[in-house]
This record gives structure tokens, C-alpha cells and sequence, in this order.
């Protein structure tokens, strides 16, 4: 399962809102609750590096996945690295979709000059370590009872890939 990849719109909000909630419903892609997720758009672009953010659409209108970076400081010593958001719907998940948005934000970082992307997994989350190793992550730290989720401490993964064309 091939789709081309577009830039988001503020008229893919809802959808790409939905896939978000579903990845929350798994309890394995975010520390996120459904009350947290900002309703509109202009919210939850504002966090991100907006020209980053594409879907990738199916040929009935369906937004199948979706991908940003964000940056993960406002100092100008951290202009360079960026976390990795991606997120699939639930029926469109296990067709290759994640590893087509995650090639492209890597190569629109390096065309942006981010030398570090980051992304931050609950070690129970298998698929999303793959996913990333197969990208060029590595991990970099376990963070031990970082927050609370329904009342349990959850652990979670630093991830990292340096980019091999940046000094």
C-alpha cells in the first residue's frame, strides 16, 4: 500500500485528530489524554515545524497517516534537533505506511539542516522501536518512571539518529 505523501491542511485536522486519538487508545504512543489533544488546528500546529507536517491520503479522502517534527527547545543551540510525531490509523497500520512518513520527515530534516530527530517510545511499544531501528535510531536512554499514566509510572525510550550529512 503506496500513497503519495502531501502537506497537511487545517481541513485534515479532524482526521488526523481521530488517528491521534486511536493511537492514544492503544496506551502505547503517548502520554497524551483525549481531553489534552487541542480541537483545532492553529493549537496543535503551533508546537510543530509546520512546513514538516504531511499525510498521506487515501484515494476516498481518508487520511491513513500522518507525520511533524517539533522542536524539542526554543534555544538557538537546539535549532538543529527535532522530535518525531507519526501516527497510523488503526486499519491502515502494518502496510508500510509509518516507514513512508518517516523517511520523508528525516529527509525534509536534513533538507532543514536538523541534525538530531529524536523520538521518545514506551519500551512495551515493539512496533514503533522496529520501525525506528529500521530508520537508523538507535537508543539512547531509558527514562525510568518518567510520568504517571492512569495512576501506574511509565517508562519510556529516547531514540535518536544523527544525520550522517551534517557536521
Amino acid at each position: 500500500m503506496s500513497h503519495p505523501l502531501r502537506k497537511a491542511q487545517a481541513a485534515d485536522w479532524p482526521q488526523m485528530r481521530d488517528i491521534f486519538l486511536q493511537g492514544i487508545a492503544t496506551g502505547q504512543a503517548s502520554f497524551e489524554t483525549d481531553a489534552s489533544v487541542p480541537r483545532d488546528w492553529p493549537d496543535w500546529l503551533d508546537g510543530k515545524h509546520a512546513d514538516s507536517v504531511h499525510v498521506i491520503e487515501a484515494d476516498n479522502g481518508d487520511i491513513l497517516a500522518w507525520g511533524a517534527l517539533a522542536p524539542t527547545s526554543r534555544r538557538a543551540c537546539y535549532r538543529g534537533v527535532a522530535e518525531v510525531q507519526l501516527y497510523v490509523r488503526d486499519r491502515a497500520r502494518g502496510h508500510g505506511l509509518g516507514h513512508q512518513v518517516l523517511d520523508h520527515l528525516i529527509r525534509h530534516g536534513e533538507h532543514q539542516a536538523m541534525w538530531t530527530l529524536q523520538a521518545i517510545v514506551f519500551p512495551e511499544n515493539l512496533g514503533s522501536r522496529r520501525l525506528f531501528a529500521a530508520h537508523g535510531f538507535r537508543e539512547v536512554g531509558l527514562r525510568e518512571k518518567i510520568a504517571r499514566m492512569n495512576g501506574s509510572w511509565r517508562d519510556t525510550l529516547l531514540l535518536e539518529r544523527r544525520s550522517p550529512s551534517i557536521e
